[in-house]
């Protein structure tokens, strides 16, 4: 059975229901195919699941909520060519976009021309900047600058002081790791001995891996996508390193565990408390909420995947905007609405506000570990 809407706005909500439209249209330009395609079908589900939960409250009347989901392979021609034409028609309502960073900020001037609310699951900071051309653009997904500060304290913690980098040489992949660069500066005695870097979609990175370890690190750092980080994982360990592994937000992937993390208790990954669940107390309504959120993703799909709240809570946020402003149809009114939502959602508070468009906070964040063929909390 399906559960109840699980994100709710802090605002009292009323039913939409506008004359000559019965259904409200949210388009998403994703990644189904390619390097990061584990993150975009998760999202896929995770968009028809909520989809489906919203259309179950009634928060929107008698009108359904229906997604309309293309693959746009990675490729900044084939999103943009996408997202002009969801722009372009006059019944979708919101857009929602993948982990491709280029993809957003390629369409972006398109986005903000046709006055269309989009929100980017990307882990690239810049789909938002300069947030004067891109005032219909927000961004859900971690934040690199978020990820370092909380994993420079568990190195600090953990006293962890040399330090080796291992990353994907991307936008995403270097702002991380200058971001963890500057933050393990401030712990005392803390040191970068050693960076490794690997191209995106690269399957053997045994050379990046060799670079990293040269400097005989007490602890590897991986920022990296899913597939990527699995992979760089297996590369640090095969070439006999048994210390510990640490992955950012952004490397988190299916709750299960194969190999390389499977039997062993020494890799770590900063994400949000939703993909351990089983470990939270469901003390508040929130919680409770997020955990019916897990119950219902993997009775359906059979596992979880961890970037799936990212997409639910992004459609969430849509028809919540569409329940407060009383329209589908007016972007500049939808767009105000995002733009000061504060909610408790399945990923953790989100915030969005004029000067910030980048809405999960670091309260979203908490230590996990790979511990019996799954994600823990850790300790």
């Amino acid at each position: 059975m399906l559960a109840a809407v699980s994100l709710t706005s802090t605002s009292a909500c009323t039913s939409v229901n506008e004359k000559g439209q019965t259904n409200i249209v949210v388009a998403a330009s994703l990644e189904l195919s390619g390097s990061a395609a584990d993150i975009g079908v998760a999202y896929q589900r995770a968009l028809e699941l909520k989809a489906a939960q919203i259309n179950a409250s009634g928060l929107l009347g008698e009108r359904r909520l229906t997604v309309k989901v293309q693959d746009n392979r990675g490729d900044p021609a084939t999103a943009l060519t996408q997202i002009t034409a969801f722009t372009a028609d006059p019944d979708v309502t919101a857009i929602i976009t993948g982990t491709c960073g280029d993809c957003t900020s390629g369409a972006a001037k398109v986005i903000n021309e046709h006055k269309v609310p989009t929100i980017a699951l990307s882990p690239v900071a810049d789909v938002i900047a300069p947030a004067a051309e891109r005032k219909y653009i927000f961004r859900l997904a971690p934040s690199a600058d978020d990820d370092a500060v909380v994993l420079a304290g568990e190195l600090s913690r953990a006293g962890q002081r040399k330090v080796a980098l291992l990353g994907s040489d991307d936008a995403y992949g270097r702002h991380g790791v200058d971001a963890l660069t500057r933050e393990a500066g401030k712990i005392t005695g803390a040191k970068v001995v050693a960076r490794g870097q690997f191209a995106p979609a690269e399957s053997d990175l045994s050379k990046a891996a060799k670079a990293a370890l040269t400097g005989s690190p007490d602890a590897v750092v991986i920022w990296g996508y899913p597939q990527q980080a699995a992979l760089a994982v297996g590369a640090v360990r095969s070439n006999g390193y048994h210390g510990q592994v640490y992955l950012d937000a952004v490397g988190a992937g299916d709750l299960f565990l194969g190999p390389p993390f499977a039997g062993t208790d020494a890799t770590s990954l900063v994400f949000t408390p939703t993909l351990a669940i089983d470990d939270v107390i469901a003390t508040t309504p929130a919680k409770a909420a997020r955990r019916q959120w897990f119950q219902d993703y993997t009775s359906r799909y059979g596992t979880y995947h961890g970037h799936a709240s990212f997409a639910a809570d992004a459609l969430q946020l849509i028809a919540n905007a569409v329940a407060q402003s009383g329209t589908a149809a007016d972007g500049a009114a939808l767009r105000a609405r995002l733009e000061t939502a504060q909610v408790d959602g399945l990923s953790g508070p989100i915030r969005f506000t004029p000067d910030n468009h980048s809405g999960l906070t670091p309260q979203s964040l908490a230590m996990l570990e790979a511990r019996g063929g799954r994600w823990r909390l850790l300790g």
